[in-house]
């Protein structure tokens, strides 16, 4: 149980982007299993009718309080600041696309103000970047460095933004624990976000799937949470697939065979769903599934429980509400979307990781409380999953190219239609959206933009301009955009980081052992995944996550051997040996340099940093291999994965965008300057601890704080 965890976990954090998974130890992270939604969803409908009977009371007092205070300390320079953000948008592409005159409304925004470069984090990872654009603040102010952390005690992987812990304490009732506590839920990014500090001042502040943000926090505003959001398994994103084929294998990327039994035209299974925290043991929910099939037009009626799909081949459905049991008056309920991939012969059927169903959350997933519930009355269901495109079922060739593209141009319009619902609402404050495609869609499609990569197999497909397709998109939403934008409002278009092509991988734990900073248990082969076949009493460095080499250091790791005096050393050695290190076998660089993050940054949290960020060059990554902690594997491998593009490379090649409706006064604009300027616009002073320069000198000096 704890290897398919472990394995589970760290799978889906590799790549995702782009997104961590559970944690190494099955019981350093607890679901949203029965016992969180009986104590969740009692706290929501007790905190909603408390907030709606204390705004009530309170109304004619915070009005009074506002106004004082808004007209003595502050003057705002604007009415709205708007950040619309692109993840991944890569300025080569944008300049090309502008030329090819394709982005026509990228190209009125730049000449109405400016257009740059952005600056990215060290690592141009997206939980750092976005944690460093929402508080203006380097890592080691932010304590976010990487998608996954490492446990000091056990050297296994832990996620890094977010603790969820368990129940310890039950009332028995006859067959039934009732839960007497809530589980520790706590988000591990340090700083305040811009937006906080906004609300301090009494101006509002909407903010819609910013990574980082689960839990969400707590503010003058709403907020919809994103990146490390889990799905209703506790996972960070596990698709499932029902099939009478084989069942034994698990797959080795984000998702899980289901065996079920075909009898004629009937199939039957079951859908396992989270534990049930309110029986002894945990057993998990269960939901019944069943198909009628007919093969005559090649489709089925599927039921999940009192739930039922109508289904054609190879195309997917719309959001399926699943409704767990757990006791009587406690259900467990999420959504997910479903599809029949074969019928004859065998039978299989794909579901989407299962998301929290945003009506009747199981967790906290915005705030208030009751904001998600309110999209979902406005708009519909939505995904809730912090990587809600399943780039995991796509890498395993469960669900087609095109099918992955309908998924994430579908949440796309989910998130276009609450990003201009909030602009509409918005009379004046901050908005700040996140929009995922443009990341996803390139770390997929990559392969199609790139002659001779390996992972382009020369098939048919309707995909090979998905990239292209979503820039257009992207420049559709900037032209609605500046339809509803007025003079006094801030308007910037950004995104995170650029993008590189990821041909080859890299097995830096490899290139440690070979180099004798690394060794293996006597007898281990090297082959166990999450450096379990690591000898710590004679390994002196180490790698986790996709970024960072980590040094063994007496008294910080628990089995540490590297004094704390021969720390500095020992970067200059390892640092001058992997500077320029080639791939002999293509004849190019991979590594451009490893950088020392005490050079990088620093702040309160800097001692949790790794000891380098590894700026790899253009074509080359972290291997899936060295992510999931194999040591034993080729130091350069190709990469044939549909994965075969990334950001996890040297930063300073892979800036991002920065459009403005204002032009301004720097020349080189970083992501961590948005916050501070921010501040600055609503007529804020800074705080001295944020990292970041105001992007508009005239008006510095105005602020009254």
């Amino acid at each position: 149980m704890h290897t398919r965890a472990r394995r589970r976990a760290f799978a889906v954090a590799l790549g995702l982007l782009a997104v961590a998974a559970i944690p190494g130890t099955a019981d350093a992270y607890v679901g949203p299993g029965a016992g969180f939604a009986f104590v969740s969803s009692f706290l929501v409908l007790f905190s909603t009718i408390f907030i709606v009977f204390a705004s009530l009371l309170i109304w004619p007092f915070r009005l009074l309080w506002r106004a004082l205070t808004q007209r003595s300390k502050i003057k705002p320079k604007i009415k709205r600041f708007i950040v619309c953000g692109f993840d991944g948008q890569d300025p080569q592409l944008t300049d090309r696309f502008i030329a090819e005159g394709k982005l026509p409304n990228f190209e009125r925004l730049a000449k109405m103000g400016c257009y740059k470069p952005l600056k990215t984090t060290f690592p141009a990872l997206s939980p750092v970047a976005w944690s460093s654009f929402a508080t203006g603040s380097r890592p080691a102010r932010h304590n976010i460095y990487d998608f996954l952390d490492r446990d000091r005690r056990t050297y296994l992987p832990v996620l890094s933004s977010t603790k969820i812990g368990s129940v310890e304490k039950f009332l028995k009732l006859g067959p039934f624990r009732i839960p007497m506590e809530s589980p520790e839920i706590r988000l591990l990014r340090k700083s305040k976000p811009f937006w906080t500090i906004l609300g301090e001042h009494n101006i509002w502040s909407t903010v819609v799937r910013v990574p980082i943000t689960f839990p969400p926090d707590r503010f003058y505003g709403a907020q919809l949470s994103a990146m490390c959001t889990p799905d209703l398994l506790g996972t960070q994103g596990t698709f499932l697939l029902f099939t009478t084929r084989s069942a034994d294998d698990t797959f080795k990327e984000g998702g899980m065979r289901v065996q079920v039994e075909m009898n004629g035209d009937r199939v039957t299974g079951t859908l396992q769903g989270p534990e049930n925290m309110l029986r002894e043991g945990n057993p998990p929910l269960e939901i019944a599934v069943k198909a009628e099939l007919n093969r005559n037009d090649n489709s089925a009626e599927v039921h999940f429980g009192d739930e039922s799909v109508s289904l054609e081949l190879n195309e997917l459905s719309d959001w399926v509400a699943l409704t767990f049991n757990a006791a009587p008056m406690v259900k467990v309920r999420g959504i997910a979307r479903v599809m029949m991939t074969e019928m004859n012969g065998h039978f299989s059927l794909y579901m989407t990781p299962i998301a929290i169903d945003p009506e009747k959350p199981a967790m906290p997933i915005s705030h208030p409380s009751y904001y998600s519930v309110y999209l979902a009355k406005l708009q519909g269901k939505y995904s809730t999953l912090g990587l809600a495109e399943d780039t995991w079922a796509l890498n395993e060739e469960v669900i087609e190219d095109r099918h992955f593209r309908e998924l994430a141009l579908d949440i796309d319009d989910e998130r276009k239609e609450m990003f201009f619902t909030s602009l509409d609402k918005l009379r004046k404050g901050s908005l700040t959206c996140v929009f995922d495609a443009t990341d996803r869609i390139q770390h997929m499609y990559w392969r199609y933009i790139e002659k001779g990569h390996p992972a382009d197999d020369g098939r048919e497909t309707d995909c090979r301009d998905a990239i292209e397709e979503i820039y257009v998109r992207n420049d559709k939403i900037v032209g609605e955009l500046l339809d509803k934008v007025g003079p006094d409002d801030l308007l910037m278009v950004l995104s995170d980081h650029g993008f590189a092509s990821f041909r080859r991988g890299v097995n830096l734990n490899r290139w440690l052992l070979d180099n004798g900073y690394l060794h293996l248990k006597e007898g281990a082969e090297g082959t166990d995944e999450w450096l379990l076949d690591v000898d710590w009493s004679r390994t002196k460095a180490y790698c986790l996550g996709l970024s960072g080499m980590f040094f063994n250091i007496k008294g910080r790791e628990s089995q540490g051997i590297v004094e704390p005096d021969d720390v500095a050393a020992l970067k200059d050695e390892i640092a001058g040996k992997l500077k320029g290190l080639r791939d002999d076998e293509h004849d190019e660089v991979a590594i451009i340099e490893a950088f020392d993050t005490t050079k990088l940054y620093s702040g309160p949290y800097l001692e949790n940093a790794p000891e380098f960020v590894i700026g790899y060059n253009r074509g080359y990554r972290t291997s899936w291999d060295c992510a999931t902690g194999v040591v034993n594997a080729p130091l350069f491998e190709d990469n044939v994965k549909a994965w075969s593009g990334d950001h996890c490379v040297d930063p300073r090649l892979v800036p991002g965008v920065l459009f403005c409706n204002r032009d301004i006064d720097i020349d080189d604009p970083a992501l961590i300057d948005i916050a501070p300027t921010a501040l600055q616009q609503f007529g804020i002073e800074p705080p001295k601890h944020m990292d970041g320069k105001v992007l508009f000198k005239d008006d510095a000096k105005e602020t009254t704080g």
